[in-house]
């Protein structure tokens, strides 16, 4: 029979490895905030100030506090087993989160825990553990709390998680550059959180108040990353699969086209996730988004589903199924939703395409004179000039046969040579940067008069035949107003 031998790791070593699990600084604030939620707080406010001569970050909760005996155990590594059973409502997993979120940014952690005014504090030094190798917490007296600053701040019942020793936050020691530094991080940190609590934040959470929470005084407003506000987004039938019992929702959704979006809402979308790169499936436990933006291999990113979200919620009771990791950033999905997403995708997809091919379509078979025609033989796609346009035609009638065929000859090549690539990337990108005709109203009437005039050459025209044939002119598409004042001006006697 094997001897046991008991081998206790070092201190200093795994103290010191534990900082590079991966967390970013958004991260790790959510991981925080993870444990306000559960502990029932409607308030979490975020300080971080660099004027003083120790930096510090301080996240600060309205929850249900901890006593001496409850901020001891949360301060334990591993506090609690992974396979033991959670409430519905808890955000944890590991016992690990606020450690390692911690000291991937700090040498320092101090909790502070508030219950009717009865205040207990215990702090990890790294520095301290280091030079010793032993697990030795330092439990704080009142003296010692008031000390620090922001702790005049936490609610008669709450809890404030102070980070010290910002070694990883603060990058460099030039002060301007320092909080240039810091404050985009918090920017991004403000995001993230907006997306991720983005149900706690509006109040949908089933089971939690609705939340509030604040970056050094500015609220953070939810974000909703499947613009439901909007009329157009398409909300597809939800989809139930069962695992040992428990139920995981599959909601799938569109996006609106970009044209259906105001500028407000294109510019808040765009600004905080790319519509190409933010595609995917949206992962929540417990109304928390967990991981989001990847198709697991399904299927690759692209043009065809850059507006298709998936939403997916699963109960914290299938925690193992799904293989959280300790940063709650990546999961796996179970084999029963993996293949059932398969499927989905491919209907979403479908809708998807239509959408965005749906306003080409649309001008081609609504236009009763298209400037550029598409056609589908056997797979292949291909756009053409409409040679038999009105204007063209018109045109050729005052060439001689030689410069008709030398003009026909050139169309050809511009059909040949159309940027398809090129345009693609910049449509994909920054669909609204795309602008290929501006002018003002004099340029707008001057065109329009080419185009009369052309077409009155050999034929006389009524309203509306011009008006049918530059509806089909995308140049003309935001010019409505002036389009119709240069009709009543000159086909006011028709």
């Amino acid at each position: 029979m094997p001897t046991d031998y008991k081998l206790i790791p070092s201190a200093s070593s795994l103290s010191e490895s534990m900082r590079d699990i991966g967390y970013s600084l958004a991260t790790a604030i959510a991981d925080i905030i993870d444990n306000s939620i559960t502990a029932k707080a409607t308030q979490v406010d975020i300080f971080c100030d660099l004027s003083k001569q120790d930096p510090l970050l301080i996240i600060i909760d309205n929850g249900h506090g901890m006593s001496p005996s409850d901020l001891i155990l949360a301060m334990k590594h591993g506090a609690i087993n992974p396979k033991v059973h959670r409430q519905p409502d808890d955000l944890g997993r590991f016992g690990l989160g606020m450690k390692t979120a911690s000291f991937s940014q700090c040498r320092c952690l101090t909790v502070v825990s508030s219950i009717n005014t009865i205040r207990s504090a215990a702090q990890w030094d790294l520095d301290y553990i280091s030079e010793k190798d032993e697990w030795l917490l330092a439990i704080l007296n009142e003296d010692e709390i008031s000390a620090i600053d922001y702790t005049e701040l936490l609610p008669q019942t709450g809890t404030a998680v102070i980070w010290q020793k910002l070694d990883r936050l603060c990058e460099s020691s030039n002060i301007s550059k320092r909080d240039e530094i810091v404050n985009e991080k918090l920017d991004l940190v403000g995001q993230h959180l907006s997306l991720v609590f983005h149900r706690y934040l509006s109040g949908e959470a089933k089971l939690h108040p609705k939340i509030s929470i604040r970056i050094n005084g500015h609220p953070i407003t939810p974000f909703d990353p499947f613009c439901r506000q909007n009329k157009a987004t398409q909300l597809l039938p939800k989809e139930i699969v069962r695992i040992h019992s428990e139920d995981v929702a599959i909601q799938p959704y569109v996006l609106p086209h970009h044209s259906k979006l105001t500028a407000d809402e294109y510019d808040f979308y765009e600004d905080r996730s790319s519509f190409i790169s933010n595609q995917g499936v949206y992962i929540y436990r417990n109304d928390r988004l967990m991981a989001w933006g990847d198709w697991f291999r399904l299927i690759p990113k692209g043009e065809a589903t850059k507006l298709v979200r998936v939403q997916i919620d699963f109960p914290n009771a299938l925690d193992e199924s799904w293989t959280i990791d300790i940063k709650k950033s990546r999961v796996s999905l179970p084999n029963e939703v993996k293949d059932r997403l398969r499927q989905i995708i491919s209907k979403v997809t479908y809708v998807n395409i239509r959408i965005n091919r749906g306003r080409g379509q649309k001008l081609f078979q609504e236009a009763k004179a298209p400037v550029w025609e598409r056609y589908s033989d056997q797979g292949q796609i291909r756009f053409e000039l409409n040679l038999a346009h009105p204007l063209l035609d018109s045109l050729k009638k005052e060439m001689t046969e030689s410069q008709a065929k030398i003009l026909t000859s050139y169309l050809n090549a511009v059909m040949g040579s159309l940027p398809i690539e090129m345009i693609y990337s910049d449509y994909s990108s920054a669909p609204r940067a795309l602008v290929q005709y501006s002018s003002d109203e004099n340029t707008v009437f001057q065109q329009l008069e080419v185009i009369r005039e052309a077409l009155s050459a050999n034929n006389k025209i009524n309203s509306d035949t011009f008006r049918d044939i530059i509806s089909s002119m995308r140049m003309f598409n935001d010019y409505p107003e002036i389009s119709e004042k240069y009709i009543r001006e000159k086909f006011s006697g028709n």
